[in-house]
């Protein structure tokens, strides 16, 4: 596992366009359909440690969130050739698994995670009404092994703060996990 930081996007980039398929639905989800007050795109996989570490966590958010006006998207971007859990048949299943209530999408080519300078799984990229970006960077200070419990409260406080109007912090930490798998 090569520990990977994220690129840490400039705030305020307009949130890259997509449309991919959905791996529980089979339906292509567009970037313009899913975005409401705000739109979290987090770049996840099935079989990284540091993803197994947070899945959890994640499930959690996609279930508070459901309701509100912020709209969450999953995207595993991996070289599903070289990692087959990677595909949509395993993203399926961990979606299923974990009771995601949010779309997990494949980027089968990989272009959705390049044009969003994804470096690792797990990515996080906050976006406001405007498609601006206004947080990059950790669901929390737990690391595989680090002791420090899993609440998501950086990315939290961010959605929070988006949702209610409320400035959200520029002094950000990157996120930290394996590197994407870019095909060869």
């Amino acid at each position: 596992m090569a520990r990977t930081e994220s690129t840490m996007l400039e705030l305020g980039t307009l949130a890259p366009d997509f449309a991919l398929p959905n791996v529980v639905t089979g339906q292509i989800v567009r970037r313009d359909e899913v975005h409401g007050k705000g739109l979290l795109v987090m770049f996840i996989c099935t079989h990284c440690p540091y993803v197994k570490h947070v899945e959890r966590e994640l499930a959690k958010i996609g279930a508070e969130y459901e309701g509100s006006a912020l709209r969450i998207v999953a995207i595993s971007s991996n070289d599903a050739t070289m990692y087959p859990d990677d595909g949509p048949e395993g993203l399926k299943q961990q979606a299923e698994t974990m009771g995601f209530r949010f779309p997990y999408l494949h980027d089968e080519m990989q272009e959705v995670a390049k044009t969003y300078k994804a470096a690792c799984t797990p990515d996080f990229f906050l976006f406001d009404r405007s498609l601006r970006l206004v947080y990059r960077g950790q669901l929390d200070g737990s690391r595989p092994g680090n002791g420090i419990p899993v609440t998501g409260e950086n990315l939290r406080a961010a959605m929070n703060a988006l949702l209610t109007g409320e400035a959200i912090s520029e002094e950000q930490r990157p996120s930290l996990g394996c590197n994407i798998k870019w095909k060869a």
